[in-house]
């Protein structure tokens, strides 16, 4: 059947960022498509929660609690999926985020900060995974942002860095074809815990509505089910590109109001 090919039916996924949100919804989604998972993030409460629902679907979750800011954490995750779980097939980079924040109040080191937490991170964990994913012809991920290609103030910091996550998506598959895919997924505005505002603000909220084509926010599931086609077999034809899942938006929906300086 054609919906066979979406199944991850006995792989193994390491998914970084995976307590809550989009990296949660990812985590399971895997499960439920028959894949086994490593799941990091540094609350081991959220992981839990997660584990426990990958278990409801009957496949296992390896836990690891961690600061995934420090890469030095990283072998641990490629160890649990090759040694716990037997093989590793696929690879999200969800961990990553920075704040808005002024042009002058951005420090070199808060800028440099966000590279290393949004860019950094992802190529360290992806070296790191390429012997294991050559052997199974594994895919990878990325979770990027449509502030990497679009503008607005106060986004210097973090639109960089998703703007060069975006572009080592592409490199990373030229150097890694035709074994391992390499994909990204540049998301718009979800409803998440990092846009708490936006959910408890009913003016903010709609009015990122209304900027929004689709007129809706996005649910960590929409953000899954792309991954899922990515890191599936029915993907297997697509790699080094870029898919904006972000309701349709060319400009950013929800102005900071910065002054002109």
């Amino acid at each position: 059947m054609v919906l066979d090919r979406f199944l991850l039916t006995d792989k193994v996924a390491v998914v970084t960022g995976a307590g809550r949100g989009i990296g949660a919804a990812i985590a399971r989604t895997f499960a439920e498509a028959g894949a086994d998972v490593v799941i990091a993030s540094r609350t081991k409460e959220q992981l839990d929660a997660v584990a426990k629902d990958v278990a409801a679907f009957g496949r296992r979750a390896v836990v690891i609690a961690a600061d995934l800011d420090d890469t030095s954490t990283y072998p641990s995750l490629i160890d649990a999926a090759v040694k716990d779980l037997g093989r590793l097939d696929v690879v999200v980079n969800n961990v990553g985020g920075s704040a808005p924040r002024p042009l002058l109040d951005t420090s070199e080191g808060y800028f440099e900060r966000a590279i290393h937490f949004n860019v950094t991170t992802a190529y360290a964990l992806t070296k790191l995974a390429v012997p294991h994913l050559l052997e199974t012809r594994g895919s990878v991920v990325n979770i990027s942002s449509a502030m990497g290609r679009l503008r607005d103030r106060g986004f210097v910091a973090y639109g960089t860095a998703k703007g060069a996550l975006t572009h080592m998506t592409r490199l990373l598959a030229a150097d890694l074809a035709p074994r391992v895919r390499v994909n990204a997924i540049a998301v718009g505005s979800v409803a998440t815990s990092a846009l708490e505002t936006v959910l408890t603000d009913e003016g903010i909220r709609n009015a990122m509505i209304d900027g929004t084509p689709l007129k809706m926010l996005g649910e960590p599931e929409d953000i899954a089910l792309a991954a899922l086609w990515l890191a599936s077999p029915a993907g297997r034809f697509v790699t080094g590109k870029v898919f904006e899942v972000d309701g349709g938006i060319e400009a950013p929906n929800l102005a900071l109001g910065l002054p002109d300086l």
